[in-house]
């Protein structure tokens, strides 16, 4: 028998393809169950062509049978099966696809008859290569009595000769390598094993794959005597649940298909399930979880949706189709439009997978708005858990996502007690209302004593509080709602006070201003300035800032992996209020004791730095002019 040689330009091809373009050695058996599937559509398509009605759908199967003895993988199928032309031309001829040129002839016919095409480049059935060192390959093709061997141990050629087989179709063995110590080839002749790849990789298959697995039961007549026995088994599903109708597919079996494919222990909020024709055609299943995993929020967690092709999972997660922002959905995409490497493991980045994500990122965004317009209290528990991923998403790339996520923010409101979100807050603004008003602070609690909102409620106005860390920073990008720009009650300018109220605080601030330069002086670079307030109405001091970083900011910054190295520093900004009696006494020590003014000075910025919520620069010293004080 002659040995031939492969047609492709080198060996060196070969042993590439063998050895380097896939990632996992198990896919090779999603490739070859995936070939046996194309033969059958091959086969049946030729049979509705031909207005054959002696072949029926239900009459097709793949066979998957582990040998340990004999340390052999075999697949069959009862599909179209090949001549000795075909034999040599498909399998001799390295990335030449019969799945490819039978789909092409087709779509130039413009005749699909009901049949998907899985494989397209002719190379993953060299993919069993990967764990066999010798494959044997016998078929016949549908209406021929010739039946032909092809053998091949790699890259040293391949043989065919005639064989007797006595039905149509594929038989492919592969004699497995021996075990080492780094490889464990011998996995694949475990039933289970197997059984978990087929229904990992190809349980959407649309014919049945089959098994003998090996099951024990008690012997007749016995209590605790046991016997083993073998039964064919049906490994896949066959059926996607994706590719159903929505009303043939109860709330149950919704919930259940997340709970197992997913791992997650209860129902989800929210089941999104679409198909999309057009410019590209997907089923997409997604879920929206009840609950953040344990690492949502950390850098080991991975986003993605699974991909399959016509039923085939290509991806585990294919993080490209979502946004980082949209991050907590799980789920899946069917695609038949999608343009693959020649491993099927990589997607090349083309316009059908843009389009796809664009679909989907629409479709999540517009069944959260539902959610927050028909079940507010399911959208608010929703918002608990990934709220935080939105507002990121409003920071990173420069805004450039507000538009999507900026009527799904829900801030806590100090006038309805309540999350509202900001279309709620601009639509009952009193008509002279300028901005809307914000305010930062660890707790909710913490916010609603600051004593610079004591201007702001005055007027009625209602504040929002803003209690995350990036908060502040995705307000800082948005920059508006509308047309209503965003102000912070801790702002220099809060555009409060009229033309009469202006003139006569800059009429005191001019009397008071040798005694105001003193105290900044006192206080050296700890504040950018003192100032009269024009914000508080009973408290005595506050912090403020100029320039683009607040206080709440420096703390956020500061407390990132690092930022020890470059401490980042606000301009911070004594207010004192006129107002109060504090200011009188401060008055009085000016004239009468600049040393213990200096003291107060201290002691009020103190004062103000705690009512922020920020660290102080010397507890001990603090503690020690509070003694000095009482004891006076």
């Amino acid at each position: 028998m002659t040995m031939k040689q492969f047609k492709a330009e080198s060996k060196r091809l070969l042993d590439l393809m063998i050895n380097s373009i896939y990632t996992h050695k198990e896919i090779f058996l999603r490739e070859l169950i995936s070939n046996a599937s194309d033969a059958i559509d091959k086969l049946y398509y030729q049979a509705l062509t031909d207005g054959q009605t002696g072949l029926n759908r239900d009459d097709f199967a793949i066979r998957v049978i582990p040998d340990k003895e004999n340390r052999t993988l075999t697949i069959t199928d009862n599909g179209c099966g090949m001549t000795k032309e075909e034999l040599e031309s498909n399998l001799g001829t390295i990335a030449k696809s019969g799945s490819l040129n039978f789909k092409q002839n087709m779509e130039q016919a413009k005749d699909q008859k009901d049949v998907e095409i899985i494989g397209q480049f002719g190379v993953g059935f060299y993919s069993a290569f990967m764990v066999a060192e010798h494959v044997t390959v016998t078929s016949k093709a549908y209406g021929s009595e010739e039946a032909w061997k092809w053998q091949s141990s790699g890259t040293e050629g391949y043989t065919v000769e005639s064989c007797e087989k006595a039905e149509r179709g594929t038989e492919i063995v592969l004699q497995l390598k021996p075990d080492t110590d780094d490889e464990k080839y011998s996995e694949y002749l475990d039933q289970y094993r197997l059984k978990g790849l087929v229904q990992k990789y190809s349980d959407y298959i649309r014919y049945p794959i089959r098994m003998d697995l090996e099951k024990s039961r008690l012997k007749e007549g016995s209590k605790d005597e046991y016997e083993t026995y073998t039964e064919l088994e049906t490994l896949n599903s066959m059926v996607p649940l994706w590719r159903k109708n929505k009303n043939e597919i109860t709330e149950k079996e919704y919930n259940e298909f997340y709970q197992n494919k997913f791992g997650d222990y209860e129902d989800p909020a929210k089941t999104i399930h679409m198909y999309v024709e057009g410019a590209s055609n997907f089923h997409a299943l997604l879920y929206i979880p009840r609950h953040a995993p344990f690492n949502f929020y950390t850098k080991d967690y991975e986003k993605g949706l699974q991909l399959y092709s016509n039923g085939v999972l290509i991806m585990d997660r294919c993080a490209d189709l979502l946004p980082d922002y949209f991050s907590f959905v799980r789920g899946l995409v069917d695609s038949q439009d999608l343009s693959l490497n020649i491993s099927r493991e990589m997607l090349q980045h083309d316009r059908q997978l843009k389009l796809i994500a664009e679909r989907l990122e629409k479709k999540i965004r517009s069944e959260l708005e539902t959610m927050l317009k028909n079940k507010r209290e399911d959208y608010e528990k929703f918002f608990g858990n990934f709220g935080l991923q939105l507002k990121y998403g409003i920071y990173q790339d420069y805004g450039m996502h507000k538009d999507v996520l900026q009527d799904l923010l829900l801030f806590y409101s100090s006038s309805e007690k309540k999350l509202v979100t900001l279309k709620e807050y601009t639509d009952r603004m009193k008509e002279d209302q300028k901005y809307i008003y914000y305010a930062c602070g660890d707790t909710v609690g913490h916010v609603d004593k600051l004593p610079q909102a004591d201007a702001v409620r005055e007027r009625g106005y209602e504040i929002l509080y803003m209690t995350d860390p990036v908060d502040e920073f995705a307000i800082s990008v948005l920059m508006k709602y509308g047309e209503k720009e965003f102000k912070s009650i801790s702002a220099d300018d809060l555009g409060l006070e009229t033309e009469e109220e202006k003139q006569e605080a800059a009429k005191k601030v001019e009397e008071n201003k040798d005694m105001l330069s003193f105290l900044k002086d006192s206080l050296g670079d700890k504040v950018s300035s003192v100032i009269l307030s024009q914000k508080l109405k009973t408290h005595p001091v506050c912090i403020s800032t100029n320039g683009a970083i607040s206080m709440e900011m420096e703390k956020v910054l500061n407390s990132m992996p690092n930022a020890e190295k470059d401490k980042v520093k606000a301009q911070r900004v004594l207010e004192i209020n006129a107002n109060h009696p504090i200011f009188q006494k401060l008055c009085d020590l000016y004239r009468d004791d600049q040393d213990k003014l200096k003291t107060y000075a201290s002691l009020l910025y103190t004062q103000a730095l705690l009512i922020e919520g920020a660290s102080i620069d010397d507890p001990v010293e603090f503690s020690n002019q509070i003694c000095g004080l009482m004891t006076e």
